[in-house]
């Protein structure tokens, strides 16, 4: 089997790239292991965010160190083994989290984030999609004044900086937004800029749908076997047969650097893991916004499936065995905030979110070999930057002018 190119990693980044370079014109095959956006993909809570320019950071607040130290909080956990293997990326990380490095980053990565919004719109649009879109934003609630007004005076200096939009609700209007919410929260920040997905597996679909519509094939296979086959890239499919094509995307997520390395990078990616379980919520409450409890470190968000609760980070290997202590702490506290009634999943769900140490994603021309792509790295940001990330490489491969500067975002940066 021929083709012009082979996306390998069919999440929503890998769908978003192979849908792009059909729509620019080239045979696309993309190949997975399994159903396509069914890994971390699926699992997500839900949000395109525009708001998102700063990238999720390491804590350098004292409190928050020692709470993280005594590991049993909500929004962080860690594996005691899994420590002398992640210590190097997690003093990177501390680093690059420094007020003037997050800074710094904030500029480069709000280039990216400003398009979220109107990429995804497009591919919604053209893709059907655009019912599993809401444009209600999403919200932080406050327990605490000082939490409410560190949060209110942050989001005053993105929105002088960067031009994101925001409300700021006491009590009252919280309610009014949210009546079936605790009623003891002394205000929310609402952000109106976001887009959030009520389906996020619907969407990978429906972008999938579109790509096979433009004539792009998909087929599972085992992409740790891309290699080089003369001036070509191969991958062996299931059935056994080779597929050839001239440029090579690799959209792993998590999985990247299984392959990567055995091409000669050496990328500093790290996981962090996280949990959701769906609920029923209990009589005729709604819940009309996903909302992140700020204080506890947990989010609720509306999906078809359910009220979708979804934990922090969890710093372990890759494929250790699911550890939901995250959860478990999380769910009785969610109760009090919201009335969930009645778990609708059969157990936890894990998912792996691929993350490198100065917070942005990896994506261009591989270092050292030709027509070789790299797309992954996004870390909390896989479902908001997918069509802005497929975009881009759409535009690499085909030797256009890409509608965002990559420099920033290139494997070189590295080494």
């Amino acid at each position: 089997m021929r083709t012009d190119a082979i996306v390998v990693g069919a999440g929503i980044v890998g769908i978003s790239v192979a849908l792009h370079l059909q729509k620019a014109g080239r045979s696309v095959l993309l190949v997975d292991r399994g159903q396509p956006g069914g890994e971390t993909s699926y699992g997500n809570a839900g949000l395109i965010q525009r708001e998102g320019v700063y990238p999720y950071g390491f804590p350098h607040d004292f409190g928050a160190l020692i709470r993280y130290a005594m590991n049993n909080t909500i929004d962080a956990h860690y594996h005691w083994n899994a420590i002398p293997k992640l210590a190097p990326f997690l003093w990177s990380y501390w680093m690059h989290s420094r007020a003037s490095q997050h800074e710094a980053i904030a500029h480069k990565y709000a280039t990216l984030i400003e398009h979220c919004v109107t990429e995804h719109d497009a591919l919604a649009q053209e893709a059907g999609a655009t019912d599993l879109l809401r444009r209600k934003g999403w919200m932080k609630v406050f327990r605490t004044p000082f939490e409410q007004e560190t949060r209110l005076a942050e989001a005053a200096r993105w929105k002088r900086d960067y031009g994101l939009n925001h409300r700021a609700l006491d009590a009252a209007a919280l309610r009014i937004e949210e009546p079936h919410l605790d009623q003891s929260l002394i205000g929310g920040l609402h952000w109106t800029d976001p887009v959030t997905v009520i389906d996020p597996l619907g969407l990978s679909k429906a972008y999938l749908a579109l790509f096979e519509k433009l004539g792009g094939r998909v087929a599972q296979g085992d992409a740790g076997t891309l290699a080089q086959d003369g001036d070509r890239w191969s991958v062996t499919l299931a059935d056994g047969t080779k597929a050839l094509g001239m440029d090579a995307v690799v959209a792993l997520g998590p999985w990247a650097d299984v392959l990567t390395r055995r091409l000669g990078y050496h990328l500093p990616l790290a996981v962090k893991r996280g949990y959701h379980m769906h609920y029923k919520p209990l009589g005729n409450a709604v819940l009309n916004h996903p909302v992140l409890d700020t204080e506890r470190g947990y989010f609720l968000a509306p999906m078809r499936q359910g009220v979708r609760l979804t934990t922090g980070a969890e710093f372990a290997n890759r494929d250790a065995p699911k550890t939901p202590v995250q959860l478990a702490r999380a769910e009785p506290i969610a109760r009090t905030l919201f009335p969930l009634g009645e778990r609708l999943d059969a157990e936890p769900w894990l998912g792996n979110r691929p993350c490198t140490p100065d917070m942005m994603p990896i994506i261009g021309p591989a270092p050292k070999h030709r027509n070789l792509w790299f797309s992954f790295g996004h870390a909390h940001h896989g479902l908001t930057l997918a069509a802005v990330t497929g975009r881009m490489v759409a535009e690499m491969v085909s030797g256009q002018k890409v509608f965002v500067d990559p420099t920033p975002f290139a494997p070189a940066r590295f080494g």
